[in-house]
């Protein structure tokens, strides 16, 4: 297993236990399988982040491949709904579940909708954002920068010398790698537009957008003067100027911090971050290693699960995979639909969830549950003297035993406990007990133990 630099900041001391184990895989995953958080613990610290941040082994998609309703194969670029299920499927399936869980947070960071561009070149654009998982940032902001999805979706093939368009521009410093009001003005917003000006594409029937290109008779070759430098720039020029400006650093390492982190950045950590991230070339990797081992990261108050890595996690930890397309809708519903993010800002990790949320919630819970849900008018062989400390048990068990707090434990047995009291005839006896499995597999990912982290 490939060995870890030593880290610019304080890393967790003492035993990596389970728990910690558990921790990491939701944040920087999809959540344990069964038994996945153990296996990780044996590795400790050092050798379970290496093994998400730099695996031995190629990339594989393992178990039962995804389909939609009556088998039908996924066409994540025709039909709608379908990309979503293609990405949940390869959160569920990935060996390597940081790579899918950093190519999410690019999607939020460089927010683009199929609402401005087309499923094809999102799909597209996902893949390049896979490939930069861990790697240069400016290599990723350039291909994004270029990446024909966000050219339709902030106007970039409507930025030329004639008429230039601030859409990217603008977003590139304020969302992207400087900061809202962080050392740079309106002039240098529509000094970005002019060396961004320039891409153009061709639109037909037949095919829709498509051969995206770069025409030097459309682009502003004269002086521009950015972020207090004087040149004849271009888009390159754009994005080398915003990733080397003294506000870019603090931004990157904050931001990213944000994603894994629920406390605010210490100042020292950030500014140790920051000089690892300058002296590295803008390579992401470093950062990240250094967070999955900061003491905060497992110390730390608890996350919220988004949506879709609560979704995901459900089906590892059950051994499910991707068999109905009904996902596209419960991602609405839930409040993170892949590949259409609420607007350029991308997701607000802070706030996800609502009473109109919840319920989008409990229904994922009962499309992950599938057929595991019992048939209380069919199912004869259900024992009829389960008590309610062994239903509680055997729910815990289908989920691959998450860690939930002794209060949690406590109120799912008084509910299991309440149950049992109104049980009274002879014919309840067995229907009635599984009704209370069913309850109680679709209680336990709704606690607070599930759905943070």
């Amino acid at each position: 297993m490939a060995r870890l630099p030593g880290s610019p900041v304080p890393v967790l001391k003492g035993r990596f236990t389970d728990d910690h184990a558990t921790r990491l895989l939701w944040r920087a995953g999809f959540g344990p399988r069964r038994g996945e958080a153990a296996r990780l613990a044996s590795l400790g610290l050092d050798g379970a982040v290496a093994s998400l941040t730099r695996p031995s082994a190629p990339v594989r998609l393992v178990g039962r491949r995804p389909h939609g309703e009556h088998g039908r194969p996924l066409d994540p670029v025709d039909v709608w709904g379908d990309d979503h299920c293609w990405w949940l499927d390869r959160m569920v399936r990935s060996t390597w579940p940081l790579q899918e869980r950093m190519t999410l947070i690019w999607h939020s960071w460089f927010a683009t909708s199929i609402d401005g561009a087309t499923q094809k070149l999102m799909l597209a654009q996902n893949a390049m954002m896979r490939r930069h998982w861990l790697g240069s940032f400016l290599d990723l902001f350039l291909d994004v920068t270029r990446d024909p999805a966000m050219l339709l979706w902030l106007n970039g093939v409507e930025n030329n010398k004639y008429s230039p368009n601030e859409n990217y521009g603008r977003e590139m410093m304020e969302l992207f790698s400087l900061g809202q009001g962080r050392g740079y003005g309106q002039r240098d917003v529509e000094e970005q537009a002019r060396a961004l000006t320039g891409f153009t594409y061709t639109w037909t029937n037949a095919r829709g957008p498509h051969d995206f290109r770069f025409d030097p008779d459309l682009h502003d070759d004269g002086v521009k003067q950015i972020l207090g430098e004087r040149g004849r720039f271009s888009w390159r020029d754009s994005c080398r100027l915003c990733v080397g400006h003294w506000s870019h650093p603090s931004f990157m390492v904050a931001k990213l911090w944000s994603y894994f982190v629920a406390e605010p950045i210490p100042a020292e950590v950030s500014r140790a971050l920051e000089r690892t991230y300058v002296r590295s070339g803008f390579a992401t990797r470093p950062l990240v290693e250094a967070i999955l081992r900061h003491p905060l990261f497992y110390e730390g108050e608890r996350m919220v699960l988004p949506p879709v890595v609560f979704c995901a996690g459900m089906l590892r930890a059950l051994g499910h995979t991707v068999q109905t397309d009904a996902w596209g809708w419960i991602a609405e519903i839930t409040g993170q639909k892949l590949f259409e993010p609420p607007n350029v800002a991308g997701w607000n990790y802070a706030d996800w969830l609502d009473t109109s949320r919840w319920a989008g919630r409990l229904t994922a819970v009962s499309t992950a549950l599938g057929d595991d849900v019992l048939d209380a008018s069919h199912d004869k062989h259900y024992p009829a003297d389960e008590t309610p400390a062994q239903a509680v048990r055997s729910a815990l068990s289908h989920w691959a035993d998450p860690r939930l707090a002794v209060g949690t434990e406590r109120n799912l047995l008084d509910f299991s406990h309440r149950v049992a009291r109104s049980i009274h005839a002879e014919w309840e006896q067995v229907p009635d007990r599984v009704l209370r499995q069913n309850a109680l597999r679709a209680l336990i990912p709704m606690t607070p133990d599930w759905q943070t982290c």
